[in-house]
């Protein structure tokens, strides 16, 4: 598994590199060949690159779900270099998660009957899923259960619950004047960004989880011009689809405090919430198969960020989040996986896909096995 990590890694992956994101493509599906038999669907939505493998010829019922693009620019290795020492694993995208495509790798070759099995491996999930969410969702359809291998959260637990995301740009329009000579001739777009920010501050609700974050700002153009344009980038995490809903009416209801100024809103949902209640059934299996290897107890958290696993939630389906690896440091410097951590969490995914394809009602005539043993 570090070998396969550390092809992975080296394999730069940044959203924004298309021609990254294909050479990364490349490099999983040569991995995912050799331990799942066979080299998977290269799907290429919007230029970008995505990856499944059908495993198997009978219904859909279990799809594994991962990302192999990352927050990391291209030459981040060069500082931050794939690394094993003391029992960490480093390097760009480990943790998130290139670690998480390789326990899927190891944990489907351990099984002997892979039939009804999905692995999706998207290019996207870095930047919302643009072009892989409707992937995502047709993918789910009909399936018993998604299992999201995104990394766990502190000391392996699982992730039961994470908010629903918005993103939204504020746009705010004023009128140019020159800084020293007619100010006042001016509409200020950068204080009316000012009053929308405070304003758009307060429908924030810590008691109900909803937060509302004021991210990128920008205003005028020179230091001797009142701003003619301004306008800021906006994060909102709420637990349920009705928190999400209220803000978004709110912001669609925004009103220019200034004389003269105009705001206009733009975006919306992004996300919706994976409640406790799809994956609580999902959780109860996986603590009763860990207790069983041996690796148990689990446990559980809910996070404020998102993964792929609110699209399969919002569609219906069962989903477990944080199967990955376990360590920390996604997106940050100290970016690390726990190795002594791999094979059990390889153990726990293999169970539990074998475990869900036990529940399965009926066997289908002529059904292929298509698992490997593995290395």
């Amino acid at each position: 598994m570090i070998d396969d990590i550390g092809r992975m890694v080296r394999t730069e992956s940044p959203s924004s590199d298309l021609a990254a994101v294909a050479r990364s493509a490349k490099t999983v599906a040569a991995l995912g060949a050799a331990y799942l038999g066979h080299p998977p669907d290269i799907l290429t939505i919007g230029d970008r690159t995505h990856l499944r493998w059908r495993l198997g010829s009978g219904p859909r019922r279990v799809l594994l779900l991962g990302h192999h693009d990352t927050v990391w620019p291209l030459g981040s290795l060069a500082t931050r270099p794939f690394t094993v020492r003391d029992g960490i694993l480093r390097g760009p995208g480990c943790y998130d998660m290139k670690a998480g495509l390789a326990l899927g790798f190891h944990a489907l070759a351990a099984l002997a009957d892979l039939d009804g099995v999905t692995y999706l491996v998207t290019g996207d999930e870095e930047i919302g899923s643009p072009t892989s969410r409707e992937l995502i969702e047709a993918e789910a359809a009909g399936c018993a259960a998604a299992l999201v291998l995104e990394a766990s959260a502190g000391e392996g637990a699982l992730k039961t619950e994470r908010k629903a995301v918005s993103l939204y740009e504020i746009r705010v329009v004023g009128r140019a004047a020159h800084a020293g000579l007619e100010p006042r001739r001016g509409v200020n777009a950068g204080v009316e960004a000012a009053h929308q920010i405070l304003a758009v501050a307060a429908l924030a609700d810590p008691d109900a989880g909803t937060t509302v974050t004021p991210t990128a700002l920008s205003a005028g153009t020179t230091t001797n011009t009142v701003p003619a344009q301004g306008g800021f980038a906006l994060d909102v995490r709420a637990r349920d689809a009705a928190e999400q809903a209220r803000v978004d009416s709110a912001l669609r209801a925004l009103r220019p405090v200034l004389d003269g100024a105009h705001v206009h809103v733009t975006g919306g949902p992004n996300r919706p919430p994976l409640p406790k209640s799809s994956s609580a059934a999902l959780y109860r299996r996986a603590q009763r198969l860990a207790r069983r290897l041996g690796t148990g107890p689990l446990t559980a958290a809910a996070v404020g960020g998102a993964s792929d696993g609110n699209f399969t939630a919002g569609v219906g389906i069962p989903t477990l989040d944080g199967l990955g690896a376990v360590g920390g440091g996604a997106h940050a410097d100290d970016e690390h996986v726990r190795v002594a951590r791999l094979p059990e969490r390889a153990a726990l995914l293999a169970a539990l896909v074998g475990d869900l394809l036990a529940a399965r009602p009926e066997r289908h005539e002529g059904a292929r096995a298509t698992g490997r043993s593995p290395r």
